[in-house]
């Protein structure tokens, strides 16, 4: 009769690294979701944690690579989110898109994470919106990451209008973008100026608004420039 196998003993240095990785990204996300890029030092993120810098050293060569790390690991999954949900909607309306059809394709999938995830995720849509504003290393990660998806989004935008004007469509886009990136930076503006009627963290309010008003703006520009129009 063969033996049965030992169960494998766990790794007590692997969990232990991967505890103080995961807690040196949670802290360094912490903080620069507060006081952005150029706002904290590997110090900073040591002293929050309560340990010498050489630790933090030990395991990033210098804070661009931290922040790198950062937003590497959530990243993925919000281009994913997005993909998926534009793959979906491909596959159901074909080559019938419409104008709110696609931007709520790319847009709610987005939203949907920071409606239901934790506040690390908060933190790095904070995080996103210094990046989509940064004309330098920012740019750099825009292009890299969500250009094709972008192009992909004002593809199916140019489908539902085929007589718009393409520069209206990313002139649109832009504004949009910028309009997403000022709600993940939740300011708190809004509540102040409502009174507290609203909220900037109230994502599920936001998710459903938000593509409904985008979608006028699209449409509005669309009829003003479109040919024949007066």
């Amino acid at each position: 009769m063969a033996a049965t196998p030992k169960p494998k003993r766990p790794n007590k240095r692997a969990e232990q690294r991967a505890a103080t990785l995961k807690l040196i990204l949670d802290t360094s996300e912490e903080l620069f979701a507060q006081l952005g890029y150029f706002g904290v030092t590997i110090k900073d993120v040591a002293d929050r944690m309560g340990v010498h810098p050489a630790l933090i050293h030990y395991y990033f060569d210098g804070k661009k690579a931290m922040f790198d790390a950062v937003f590497q690991r959530r990243v993925e999954y919000a281009v994913e989110a997005r993909t998926a949900g534009l793959d979906a909607y491909e596959a159901e309306v074909g080559d019938h898109p419409t104008l709110e059809g696609a931007l709520r394709a790319y847009y709610d999938g987005a939203f949907d994470v920071y409606v239901t995830g934790d506040e690390g995720w908060r933190n790095f849509g904070r995080i996103f919106s210094q990046v989509n504003n940064a004309p330098g290393y920012g740019a750099e990660k825009m292009d890299l990451y969500f250009d094709p998806l972008v192009l992909r989004l004002v593809g199916l935008l140019q489908k539902a209008l085929p007589d718009a004007r393409a520069e209206d469509l990313f002139w649109s886009f832009q504004f949009t973008s910028g309009a997403y990136s000022l709600i993940l930076s939740r300011t708190g503006r809004i509540d102040r100026l409502s009174s507290n009627l609203c909220a900037s963290d109230d994502f599920a309010a936001v998710r459903d608004r938000f593509v409904t008003f985008m979608a006028a703006g699209f449409e509005a520009l669309y009829k003003r420039n479109k040919p024949g129009a007066t």
